[in-house]
């Protein structure tokens, strides 16, 4: 459900209850009246009403302060992120809707000179009071979240819950996940294309793929749908999307592209990449000139090592997906381990490279990735990488002492020396 629907419905119900309770309770409980003078009663809803309008403005307030600060400390692409929070909008809308029905109440004080103060509809007045400041108690304390600390525990559960998604075991009622060794190994045993599928419209980046009805579509076919763009590409106008081989015959095009879900931005469903790239940008905006903030960015790598050991553990390269009788139907490019491990470490080490902390911190999960990878080939990817980060050492503008003291491991960046690297 869209999020500007949530107090959207807050406002329609607090409408629908306002025009009939009181006129229920008048039809059935005229004889029950609140003991309360009709001076104070309207003086009691008054003060309700213009509360919560006073209470959604500081609320409005504090939406717009968690954006901002957001954007300037952390990265703009963790904006949209923070506002989306669904308390925030329960809460809008409860306070509105407090406000709504408070008014209506107010209208059926004294009514017709009765001096009648209905007794349900006050009664629920203040409830919805309590509510409100339920509400608004919570989104202070979600304050918290914009502590740098939680910031990055935040982004990295992301990251966390969108690998074990990804790449975590399938059970049989699902579909099969596999990954060849190579995407030519696999085209190469294709026949021709039968259909190609070119993108038109404005620049949008794919945000999901809906592999099961990809699936579907090339089983009804008899083919196999081989994507060309992966989640979290950005598509313009005449980009190859997709192609089908050996197909029976020509699948709709509609069909093909509502498969494909496509945003104005990036999302976490179906991309581990994109946690990744939030961290490193949290991480090389603390390593700025102007913030100047290593010990931030030694908390991402803490982040970022022990995503990319969960990633070490699952096969990555080109994903592909069967169907119930084990026909490989969609192939779809997946990111390789030395993408994850460039996206994750090159800036910080490109931003980094003149603090011995980051470096320390760098130097430590390189050594902790090597001794928790199990493939040859991994391995000897994370050990050219540290030799690589050696080089950059070596011909940075730090003095020799710093460099040695560069070269050693820190899992704090400067706490605890646990080892020193073997340098020429």
């Amino acid at each position: 459900m869209r999020l500007w629907l949530i107090p959207m419905l807050y406002v329609g119900a607090s409408i629908v209850c306002g025009l009939a309770l009181p006129r229920i309770e008048q039809a059935y409980l005229g004889s029950h009246s609140l003991n309360l003078s009709v001076a104070s009663a309207q003086a009691y809803l008054s003060a309700a009403a213009s509360g919560m309008m006073a209470l959604t403005g500081i609320v409005f307030a504090m939406a717009f302060v968690m954006v901002q600060f957001s954007a300037i400390a952390y990265s703009p692409r963790l904006v949209l992120w923070f506002t989306r929070d669904r308390v925030l909008f329960h809460s809008l809308g409860a306070f509105i809707a407090t406000f709504i029905y408070a008014l209506f109440t107010l209208a059926w004080v004294d009514r017709g000179g009765s001096g009648a103060v209905p007794l349900l509809s006050s009664v629920l007045v203040a409830i919805m009071l309590i509510v409100s400041m339920l509400l608004f108690s919570r989104l202070v304390q979600r304050l918290s979240d914009l502590q740098i600390t939680n910031v990055l525990h935040l982004t990295g559960d992301k990251g966390r819950e969108v690998i074990r998604e990804m790449f975590g075991r399938f059970d049989g009622n699902r579909i099969a996940m596999r990954v060849p060794r190579t995407r030519d190994a696999v085209t190469a045993q294709l026949g021709a294309a039968t259909q190609t599928l070119r993108y038109s419209g404005e620049p949008r980046t794919i945000a999901k793929l809906d592999i099961a009805a990809l699936v579907r579509q090339a089983q009804r076919a008899q083919g196999v749908i081989v994507l060309t763009c992966a989640v979290g590409d950005t598509l313009v106008e005449g980009t190859l999307l997709l192609q089908v081989h050996d197909a029976k015959y020509q699948l709709p095009e509609k069909g093909l592209m509502r498969a494909v879900r496509i945003d104005r931005e990036r999302t976490f469903e179906q991309d581990p990449k994109y946690p990744i790239r939030l961290l490193v940008d949290i991480a090389i905006k603390a390593l700025s000139p102007a913030i100047n903030d290593p010990t931030t960015a030694v908390q991402t790598i803490d982040q970022l090592e022990d995503l990319l050991r969960r990633l070490g553990g699952y096969e990555l390269d080109v994903g592909s997906a069967s169907d119930a009788d084990g026909v490989v139907r969609l192939i779809f490019p997946m990111p390789t381990w030395e993408d994850y491990l460039t996206l994750a470490f090159d800036e910080i080490r490109q931003y980094g490279v003149t603090s011995v902390q980051v470096m320390r911190r760098l130097r430590s999960a390189l050594v902790g990735l090597m001794d928790s990878l199990s493939r040859a080939d991994r391995v000897d990817a994370v050990r050219r990488y540290l030799e690589h980060l050696d080089h950059v050492i070596e011909h940075s503008t730090l003095d020799a002492k710093d460099r040695l003291m560069a070269h050693q491991e820190d899992r704090q960046g400067l706490g605890l020396s646990r080892g020193r690297a073997v340098t020429g």
